[in-house]
């Protein structure tokens, strides 16, 4: 059924140990402090900058915190608004231009809206959390251009990049009714954040409030077009492809990268790979884990929901084979996923997880061969 990769044919040696206790790859090293969260570096500039995620504690979800000593130190920076109606959740998309804007994007926890998922009627009428963007010009100081883009609920805002023409492109969610599923959509701006456009919307059926497509991340190709990986409930992530920079997304399909029913993250790094960080379908080794959902409610196929390893890999030709995955971390008692990659040196990479508080560093050197 998959076919873009190998196995590995041995166990990946996780003999290195997190601070706060994850088990990970023997060639990668904790960063204990490291704010768990998205990345942002303008070209020629020390400074660099995170949108802080972590769950269930540390940094409060939303703060922009920064560095000048390649991660070692952080500050905080100014909120994305004094007012008490902005609450960002704990997932957000982020993003400095190669102008020098830094451009957020997130949920609303302060508009929220969430009562249970009724058994009978199938349909989250009720349930709201709003996609607000914003953008700062004096690096995370002061932040302008406010603005909610949809009232719907949004699991995710996950990834966001620049193209090589300048459009803005970030991944974002809505959560429909009758019956209730997710969908995935991207905002594009063609001026440096302050206005958007939004895309078709992939919706793919399902019920449950984890049913449907959801959680993307997106990656630019060396031909112009964009690459989506969604995640979904079929055992595998499946890709959505744009010709228009993001204006549109067709076609889509399974792209033949088996995962458990958790988002993935893509990255391109100056070497010219890209480097690819999920959670496989079953632990390594194994070709079968006990499934969760298929009853209308979690989701309407039973789907793996294994998040106790995250694995990693890379592709030189543009994501059509991808090198045997490689378990990085995992986490035998717990959650090791919604993960998230950053390259702040040329062939060094950066991975953090928000659940759960995981902070390592890596080369790629070690791995991509």
């Amino acid at each position: 059924m998959y076919w873009r990769y190998q196995e590995q044919p041995e166990r990946s040696p996780l003999t290195n140990k997190t601070s706060s206790g994850i088990d990970i790859h023997a060639l990668a090293e904790d960063m204990p402090n490291l704010p768990v969260g998205r990345f942002a570096q303008m070209t020629g500039d020390p400074r660099i900058f995170a949108l802080a995620c972590n769950f269930p504690a540390g940094d409060e979800p939303g703060t922009v915190l920064v560095s000048t000593d390649q991660g070692n130190t952080w500050e905080k920076t100014g909120p994305f608004s004094a007012a008490k109606d902005i609450v960002a959740t704990d997932s957000g998309a982020f993003l400095c231009t190669a102008q020098g804007a830094l451009i957020a994007a997130f949920a609303n926890r302060a508009e929220m809206v969430r009562a249970d998922w009724d058994p009978a009627l199938k349909d989250p009428s009720t349930w709201r959390l709003p996609t607000y963007v914003a953008r700062s010009l004096d690096g995370g100081q002061t932040w302008q251009d406010l603005q909610k883009l949809h009232d719907d609920w949004t699991g995710a805002n996950r990834d966001m990049i620049q193209t090589r023409e300048g459009r803005i492109v970030f991944t974002s969610m809505k959560l429909l009714g009758n019956p209730g599923r997710h969908s995935v959509l991207t905002y594009a701006s063609d001026d440096e954040g302050r206005t958007w456009n939004a895309s078709n919307v992939i919706d793919l059926g399902g019920n449950g409030h984890h049913g449907g497509v959801t959680e993307a991340t997106l990656v630019e190709l060396q031909d112009g077009r964009l690459l989506k990986y969604i995640r979904t409930n079929w055992g595998q992530l499946w890709f959505a492809v744009s010709t228009d920079a993001g204006s549109s997304w067709h076609p889509y399909g399974p792209s033949g990268i088996d995962a458990s029913s958790t988002p993935a993250f893509v990255e391109r790094l100056a070497s010219g790979r890209i480097v690819l960080v999920w959670n496989r379908r079953c632990p390594e080794g194994q070709d079968t884990w006990p499934p969760r959902g298929g009853d209308g409610i979690w989701s309407a196929v039973p789907a793996s929901n294994f998040r106790h390893e995250l694995s990693m890999s890379f592709s030189a030709d543009e994501c059509q084979t991808w090198s045997p995955p490689v378990v990085i971390a995992r986490n035998p008692d717990g959650e090791v996923s919604y993960p998230y990659a950053f390259e702040p040196e040329p062939g060094v990479l950066w991975i953090t997880a928000h659940r759960f508080n995981l902070k390592m560093r890596l080369r790629e050197a070690d791995f991509a061969r």
